[in-house]
């Protein structure tokens, strides 16, 4: 058995192509969604992250408001400029890009968004709804995975999960995401992390791996059933000198070994990685649509 592909960047496509539907409807009632993107600094990687998702903003029709600082800009002043988001009306999300310099706490930056505008999922009132299954903007990488197995037609009611890592950022909110009593859940889920005896063990029960340890070949093929759903949140760099960057991209999973027991699995690049953004416009979108309500 070979596995079957998971395409990110086909899924990705398709919902930014709903959601530029949505957001041209959202027009015809004179309110443009619009996302606030605060970088400090200069990481290069954060750097080509923000200017992904200005180019995605753009491709919907969301209006993108881009705000980048130098990295000896104050806390008060971010705090001071996010209060001024706060009280835009023309904003409706506001993400404040990770990691910020070391001058600055970034717990209370986090805590200073307004909830309601809080498109990446990370404010505690909305880690607080998201546990106890409220109406709340879930964070984009977990709920991108959701996506992908519902629109991969995989079945998620009494599915048996092995989540490997244990972040704020994946591992703990996809495992309250799934163990909820709704059609995106009702999985019985199970974590493991560095401290986890015989993960090989776990992981062999499960019918859908999820890995997202930071690490390469965390998942090898002799941990896997035959048939499981194999979803590779890693990104890790490994040397390779017969590319021109001197190094190429993989995952958390034996992609060759693995994709040879698996009925379905993510690719990396290609997989995981293209849901995040399209995340961000989906909360971004559903906060528009609040403010026709409220």
């Amino acid at each position: 058995m070979t596995a079957q592909i998971i395409d990110g960047k086909q899924v990705a496509a398709e919902m930014r192509a709903e959601l530029k539907e949505k957001v041209a409807k959202l027009k015809t009632q004179n309110i443009v969604p619009g996302l606030a993107v605060v970088l400090v600094g200069e990481d290069p990687a954060s750097q080509s992250y923000v200017t992904a998702k200005e180019k995605a903003c753009e491709e919907i029709g969301i209006y993108s408001n881009d705000n980048r600082l130098p990295a000896e800009t104050s806390e008060e002043d971010l705090l001071a400029l996010v209060d001024k988001l706060n009280k835009d009306p023309k904003i409706h999300g506001i993400l404040v890009q990770l990691p910020l310099p070391k001058h600055i706490n970034e717990d209370k930056v986090l805590l200073a968004i307004d909830p309601a505008k809080d498109v990446d999922g990370f404010h505690p009132a909305n880690v607080g709804k998201m546990v106890v299954g409220q109406d709340a903007f879930l964070p984009c990488t977990p709920h991108g995975i959701i996506q992908l197995l519902i629109r991969s037609k995989v079945k998620l009611e009494g599915a048996e999960v092995v989540i490997v890592g244990r972040s704020n950022i994946v591992g703990k909110p996809i495992a309250n995401m799934l163990i909820q009593k709704a059609p995106t859940g009702n999985a019985t889920v199970t974590v493991c992390h560095t401290r986890t005896k015989n993960m090989a063990e776990h992981v062999k029960r499960a019918d859908i791996i999820i890995a997202a340890a930071g690490r390469p070949n965390t998942i090898t093929a002799d941990m896997v059933k035959d048939g499981a759903v194999v979803i590779d949140v890693g990104v890790n760099r490994v040397e390779d000198a017969t590319k021109k960057r001197g190094y190429r991209l993989v995952g958390d999973v034996d992609f060759e070994a693995v994709k040879e027991k698996a009925s379905l699995i993510t690719p990396v690049p290609g997989g995981v990685g293209p849901m995040t953004i399209t995340m961000l416009l989906y909360n971004t979108v559903r906060s528009a649509e609040k403010t026709l309500n409220s």
